[in-house]
């Protein structure tokens, strides 16, 4: 006979699960059978790709999008909205490269005009071409989106301005007579801290993604690189030289501070002496480079 309801126990209440539906209730269908929507699909997709295997469940459990990528987006959108300005609006020969309009822009950056600071930082928003342009926002935004749904704007904005700041002061130290344009600095510094990420975390991580996510970055960074590299010593161009170096500045600000602002999920960085030892060796740099403008620079 079954008890009464005045009988039963007050306190036995059935589990449920983060959906707030009983476990033992799956209404008539299986757990592993439940349809799964196309935004939450999206989020596992990108667990994979972005953290270590046992944080996939941590991620999911919080996963939204709120607050949206909002930071690369508008980024690349103010790239955008300066590179239509000068091939549009500026006189310009063809707008598939862009000429001297970009050169003569008070937001290029230009070894005889490096005393406007602000050129270190506002080069990153002119392109010199269709495909410069193109190439740097498509992997920024196909980079930079995932790691800001995982990591969050704050993060991914710092990564990537410590890349563009690392990739010009680079370049007035070890190319100082070179000009300097476009949002490689960033774009590589998202690279470089995924791929040190990928790297560090591979056992953790489905093998499988790693050595394809691994290979992918390798490919598409000694491509990109060698073209700039070709360009810098093999052309003959007529015209101001520009500089690789930015590259290899934001890769490297990348893979130490992108490194540590992107394993560190769900933690205090502050604690982490990790974070502090990447921030001492950044300002470090920063104090080098600055000094250097000054008193060393042969440009």
């Amino acid at each position: 006979m079954d008890r009464d309801i005045e009988e039963q126990d007050p306190l036995a209440v059935d589990p449920v699960d983060r959906d707030g539906r009983r476990m033992g209730d799956t209404g008539g269908d299986d757990d592993g059978n439940r349809k799964v929507g196309c935004c939450e699909r999206f989020h596992r997709s990108i667990s994979k790709w972005m953290l270590p295997e046992e944080l996939h469940e941590q991620y999911l459990e919080r996963a939204n999008c709120c607050p949206p990528p909002i930071f690369i987006i508008l980024i690349s959108i103010g790239e955008l909205a300066v590179f239509i300005y000068y091939a549009v609006w500026k006189p310009q020969k063809q707008w598939v490269t862009l000429g001297e309009g970009i050169w003569n822009s008070p937001l290029s950056y230009k070894s005889d005009r490096r005393e406007e600071a602000w050129r270190f930082v506002s080069y990153m928003f002119v392109h010199a071409g269709v495909e410069h342009i193109l190439g740097n926002l498509v992997m920024q935004l196909l980079l930079g989106i995932p790691l800001e749904l995982v990591h969050k704007g704050f993060e991914v904005g710092m990564v990537y301005m410590a890349g563009v700041l690392a990739g010009s002061l680079a370049s007035s130290i070890f190319d100082p007579l070179s000009a300097l344009v476009g949002a490689s600095g960033g774009v590589y510094a998202l690279i470089g801290g995924y791929f040190m990420n990928a790297v560090v975390n591979f056992r953790e991580m489905i093998p499988v993604l790693g050595v394809f996510r691994i290979g992918v970055i390798v490919i598409i960074v000694g491509t990109d690189v060698g073209f700039a590299l070709y360009r810098r010593f093999l052309t003959h161009d007529v015209g101001l030289k520009v500089s690789f170096v930015a590259h290899i500045g934001g890769g490297v600000a990348g893979m130490t501070i992108g490194y540590v602002f992107f394993s560190a999920y769900n933690q205090k960085l502050l604690k982490d002496p990790r974070f502090w030892l990447c921030i001492v060796g950044y300002v470090v740099f920063l104090l080098f480079a600055v000094l250097f403008n000054i008193f060393l620079s042969p440009a």
